[in-house]
């Protein structure tokens, strides 16, 4: 069977965000494992316009071409306003056939774990033929992150985000005979 390809996606844009340190964290995690290739794939490298308000579809071409490239995803995902990132959303829609029969796993952050933000994707996701797995690392901003910023999670975590990723490409090797 061939190596597959996970994509750890990090779910904000905005200034001072921490999303990538809990995406190096999780990568870091990952790629200890060596049992597939893992990588970063961060929304706001592509500049993707909002849906539908531009003429210029070269930005969303480059996110569907790598998307295409992945047989799997982790999303790191902040709860913002009870939901996820008008961002990610935005980067969900942008492309269609490349999320289809894949799996993905979810770690979220928030002052409730970022519980809500990850129900909310999970709708999404089911609505892009995207299998999202159980386990689901929850980090709180008041025990994980010092002074909101900077991020030192617990070592529980560390089993979870294991145990998340077994979960992860398990399912994608499985959807993977489906897209061939």
């Amino acid at each position: 069977m061939t190596t597959l390809n996970i994509g750890i996606i990090l779910g904000s844009t905005r200034q001072g965000r921490v999303s990538p340190q809990v995406g190096e964290w999780v990568k870091g995690i990952a790629d200890a494992r060596g049992d597939a290739n893992y990588e970063i794939v961060d929304i706001a490298d592509f500049k993707l316009p909002l849906l539908g308000e531009s003429d210029s579809y070269a930005e969303a071409q480059a996110w569907a071409a790598k998307l295409a490239t992945l047989d799997g995803f982790v999303f790191i995902v902040q709860e913002y306003n009870h939901s996820l990132s008008g961002a990610l959303k935005n980067a969900l829609d942008s492309a269609r056939e490349e999320w289809n029969n894949k799996a993905a796993g979810i770690v979220s952050y928030g002052s409730a774990g970022g519980a809500r933000a990850a129900e909310h994707l999970r709708g999404i996701l089911g609505e892009l033929s995207v299998a999202d797995v159980r386990v689901h690392p929850l980090l709180s901003l008041f025990t994980d992150f010092e002074n909101g910023s900077v991020f030192k999670p617990a070592d529980l975590h560390a089993a979870n985000v294991n145990a998340m990723l077994d979960q992860v490409l398990a399912w994608s090797g499985a959807l993977k005979t489906l897209r061939q």
